[in-house]
């Protein structure tokens, strides 16, 4: 009878040791564990780039792709405070605010990072200014600043002109924009314009004698631009 080799038959099973199999699926497991985190968090931040951008679109005041040349001329003869929002044409950066300024058409960047929207600044800035979920959420925060910075200037004067009140002015520590009105590229549906005129005097949806598909309607553009 001829001796053994030690090594098995190629015919024969593979013996794997139930240990380093157990240790290679634990270590799979693991892995996945450690992976799952951020396949979530990887799709909520898709899903909330993309509601921001569904957002953008339904605002009417987001041209696409439109150069800096070609935003220059259309708010050219535009009243100042005059903005539209585009796509960049910078690599990098994902859309670009354009308004009229008393100097004329000037570009402000919009950075997406973090899943969060802020306009482009200088290092030494950048902490102090807000970041919004959505570029519609930031280009309304400072539209509204401005109306409020206005109305209390407004405020202040009269005041003044009847002798009394503080002459002092109110500060504000950030970024200080003149949005006034939007330049919409289309021309928006009636049901479209109620929605923002409803959103411009009431932020709570749900008390307002209104069926429920119409309350859905008004929160899938809960803004006032």
């Amino acid at each position: 009878m001829p001796k053994s080799s030690g090594v098995p038959s190629p015919s024969g099973p593979m013996i794997i040791p139930t240990s380093a199999t157990d240790k290679s699926l634990n270590a799979a497991r693991l892995k996945d564990s450690e992976l799952e985190p951020r396949r979530i968090e990887s799709r909520e931040a898709a899903a909330r780039l993309q509601r921001a951008m569904s957002h953008l679109q339904e605002s009417g005041w987001y041209w696409g792709p439109l150069t800096a040349a070609q935003a220059k001329q259309v708010l050219i003869d535009a009243p100042e405070g005059t903005f539209l929002v585009r796509d960049s044409s910078y690599q990098g950066y994902l859309l670009t605010l354009s308004v009229k300024t008393s100097l004329g058409p000037t570009h402000l960047r919009i950075e997406h990072a973090i899943g969060m929207f802020g306009f482009d600044s200088v290092i030494v800035a950048r902490p102090r200014l807000r970041r919004f979920e959505g570029a519609v959420d930031l280009v309304q925060h400072y539209a509204l600043t401005y109306k409020h910075l206005a109305s209390q200037k407004d405020g202040l004067r009269a005041q003044n002109d009847t002798g009394g009140g503080n002459p002092s002015a109110p500060t504000e520590k950030t970024l200080q924009l003149k949005l006034t009105r939007p330049l919409h590229k289309v021309s928006h549906s009636l049901q479209h314009l109620c929605r923002i005129t409803i959103n411009q005097h009431s932020r709570c949806h749900q008390d307002l004698p209104l069926p429920r598909r119409l309350q859905d309607f008004l929160l899938e553009y809960p803004f006032v631009l």
